[in-house]
């Protein structure tokens, strides 16, 4: 059993940053996140694209942020369990709550932050009629350990910002690399673009557009695709993994059967007081919420994250006064002992 103060339930900027704010008030977290990664969609799905309305950050790259986040939040210790999506809730009579993942694992917390950006993601698949019979024997739809692909021969289907580092990076891990996209045009960033096209002149990335995957060759596992190109008779080519990266279908999942007030998808909350849920002791950040003026963005959710840290504190210690200190004048104390704080001003006796 992993008990915590505060178990968020999703580990993008939001919920990162709720550790954070958690922390000044001396409150410990713990984080769920089906995803094997932190960072949500910032690591999933674009972590080479700038963000440009992060405060302080004119630019920055969406894995730069991730890691920055994380950083900041180190010295309050978080803990993590990943590739694990939140199952059962389950409030209690001292009105705790105890949190089930789809693999067992067992969570016991005082409050319950979701911050589950858009839900839980599920790969979106291609409209291929047999790709289903080869899930987990060729075919895979998000790359977990690159090693798997060691000396493989592989062919990645897509256009965006995924599918182009993953061809890039795995030119130095599988035996051969195709690169298969409907457009003769990229939507990743261009960075990505000129080291795949320089990869393709160097013959270390095979290109075929536009052009798509339109059946999975194999028996048990696969063998080959077959494709059709624009212009050319219909082929085939050997590959011993096809890993499509289409992006990610956001879905609230489990969380839709807690007994929670939902409105198109998103979960409703007291933007008045603190965005808790219709059940105390719940709240939702971030853009899994919605409320009379809400916006989606990255910066909102962490303001939604520092006004519920507060209510949170006085849920945990009712008969306690917290007093806001600014960290420019109180510091910041970790809880492995670490202490930030500005430099004192020296004090010195002129004669």
């Amino acid at each position: 059993m992993i008990t915590t103060d505060i178990l968020i339930i999703g580990a993008g900027p939001t919920g990162l940053f709720t550790v954070f704010e958690a922390g000044l008030l001396k409150l410990r977290c713990h984080l769920i996140d089906a995803l094997p990664q932190v960072g949500g969609q910032c690591s999933e799905i674009y972590p080479k694209k700038p963000i440009y309305d992060i405060p302080a950050y004119p630019e920055i790259l969406a894995g730069d942020l991730t890691d920055k986040l994380m950083e900041q939040i180190k010295q309050f210790e978080p803990g993590f369990t990943l590739g694990e999506r939140a199952e059962i809730i389950e409030k209690q009579d001292d009105d705790t709550f105890f949190v089930t993942t789809n693999k067992g694992t067992k969570h016991h917390a005082k409050i319950v932050a979701i911050a589950g950006g858009l839900g839980s993601f599920e790969p979106r698949k291609p409209p291929i009629p047999n790709i289903a019979n080869f899930e987990d024997k060729g075919v895979e739809y998000i790359i977990r350990d690159p090693e798997f692909y060691r000396n493989k021969k592989v062919v990645i289907s897509g256009g965006g910002d995924s599918a182009l580092d993953w061809a890039i990076f795995l030119t130095d891990v599988a035996s051969s690399v195709t690169l298969i996209h409907r457009r003769n045009e990229f939507r990743g960033a261009l960075d990505s673009v000129d080291k795949v096209q320089e990869l393709k002149d160097a013959g270390k990335i095979r290109m075929i557009t536009p052009a798509e995957v339109k059946e999975i060759i194999g028996t048990d596992k696969v063998t080959g695709v077959a494709i059709i190109q624009k212009g050319e008779a219909p082929f085939t080519i050997e590959t011993d993994h096809f890993i499509p990266l289409f992006g990610l279908s956001p879905k609230l999942g489990p969380i839709a059967n807690w007994g929670l007030e939902i409105e198109k998808n998103a979960i409703k909350v007291n933007n008045a007081l603190d965005y808790q849920t219709n059940i105390p002791g719940i709240y939702a950040i971030g853009d899994v919420n919605t409320y009379p003026g809400k916006l989606k963005l990255i910066l909102c959710g962490f303001h939604e994250a520092t006004l519920m840290c507060q209510s949170a504190y006085k849920l945990i210690f009712p008969n306690k006064k917290y007093v806001m200190k600014y960290t420019t004048v109180g510091g910041v104390d970790g809880f492995d002992g670490t202490r930030k704080e500005a430099p004192k001003a020296v004090i010195k006796k002129i004669d």
